[in-house]
């Protein structure tokens, strides 16, 4: 398999669950501003979205949007704390985290990201996230990770998400049971595997 990424960005969410489970896959950094891989070839021909994450399988077939590699990696592997059984209460409960961190938070970030857009407007957009995340601050509040004890493949997802208000200059160290949560999550060495191979942790 090869998985196509930019570093930092959501594609290290199923780069998270690709170590989590012990799977392998060829990384192909791409360059999302010039829609570049790092071997010089046009991304937009490989995914016309000219998106990443994008995994193409082994017989050639390719996957685009997270949460659907996510659970394409989760389901190839026994393990239904990271990716819960199809048709249970707790694969239920992920693919509405995982909804709710696509539509949420990672649409939320997005226009904070833009140049264009101004001061003012990004300081009214910064706190309708705040908000949201304020409520995520009071689900994790007496929970260890969203779904309960166990980690699964929402919490690498809001483990990168969250990981991206330092970049737009969004404060959320008043929500201590976050900053709890994005501790322990990047202290696990799949996690550190994954920011590592993305020169994202400092050696």
């Amino acid at each position: 398999m090869k998985l196509y990424y930019s570093p930092g960005a959501c594609s290290l969410a199923p780069h998270i669950v690709l170590r989590e489970t012990g799977q392998t896959a060829d990384l192909v950094r791409v360059d999302l501003a010039t829609h570049r891989t790092e071997d010089g070839r046009d991304f937009m021909e490989i995914n016309p979205k000219g998106q990443v994450p994008l995994l193409e399988l082994d017989d050639g077939r390719r996957l685009s949007e997270g949460a659907v590699i996510a659970q394409y990696l989760g389901d190839r592997v026994d393990n239904p704390s990271l990716m819960p059984r199809p048709g249970t209460d707790e694969r239920y409960r992920l693919l509405e985290w995982q909804t709710f961190i696509t539509t949420e938070l990672h649409k939320s970030f997005t226009p904070l990201f833009n140049a264009a857009l101004d001061a003012d407007a990004k300081r009214v957009l910064s706190q309708i996230l705040l908000k949201k995340l304020q409520w995520v601050d009071t689900q994790l509040a007496e929970r260890r990770h969203l779904l309960g004890e166990a980690f699964s493949a929402a919490d690498a997802y809001l483990f990168v998400v969250c990981g991206w208000a330092r970049f737009v200059g969004l404060s959320i160290q008043g929500l201590s049971h976050l900053q709890r949560f994005l501790a322990e999550v990047g202290a696990r060495p799949a996690v550190r595997e994954a920011l590592a191979a993305e020169g994202l942790l400092a050696a």
